[in-house]
């Protein structure tokens, strides 16, 4: 298999702050997941105003996140998303850095909620097909900090080939699709770690 790029690391505590930004997380990740739109197609998308998505694209595209492109007509040009995916990296020593590296996680996770509870509002307008290959698993691992990090791999380089960005080759009838992997030492509400 070819080599795929890498997703960009953000380790730069004020564009992490940036990326902290519901708005500008919602916009970042509608482009990574559906490619070139207009400040008016993001703001259908992310329910707010073209002019207010138009203004925090202009935000993202001073980070090199985002960047015009050219338009099909002459009205409007569109943007794109310019990495991948995103790396917010381990959490930083530093404990400014740490904290916006948080603080941008739970700002993704929470878009990351949106969209399944979207998914869940609207599973009766899927077509049968989609529903029976959409899914919400949770596991529960016994594994090694090392086992883990191989495990991680292994998902991330199973997934990355279908990456909207990155792939060519979708057949027809192929549909974006919202998918995560999170695998972390579970937490009781106690503040226990589990065994």
């Amino acid at each position: 298999m070819a080599e795929l790029p890498p997703r960009r690391r953000i380790r730069d505590v004020e564009l992490l702050r940036a990326l902290t930004h519901p708005l500008r997380a919602a916009l970042l990740n509608y482009l990574l997941s559906v490619g070139p739109r207009t400040a008016s197609e993001c703001g259908q998308a992310v329910d707010s105003s073209a002019s207010n998505c138009s203004w925090h694209l202009r935000q993202l595209a001073q980070w090199g996140l985002v960047e015009r492109v050219e338009a099909t007509d002459a009205r409007e040009r569109p943007w794109r998303a310019v990495p991948v995916g995103l790396d917010f990296g381990t959490p930083a020593p530093d404990p400014a850095t740490r904290a916006a590296q948080l603080a941008a996680g739970a700002t993704w996770l929470r878009e990351s909620d949106v969209l399944t509870q979207r998914f869940l509002d609207s599973v009766d307008d899927f077509e049968p097909e989609w529903q029976n290959a959409s899914t919400l698993n949770y596991y529960a691992l016994r594994v090694t900090p090392d086992e883990l990090t191989e495990l991680n791999r292994a998902v991330d380089e199973l997934v990355r080939p279908y990456v909207t960005a990155l792939r060519q080759d979708a057949p027809e009838g192929a549909r974006t699709v919202h998918a995560g992997w999170r695998a972390f030492p579970r937490v009781e509400a106690n503040g226990e770690l589990s065994s």
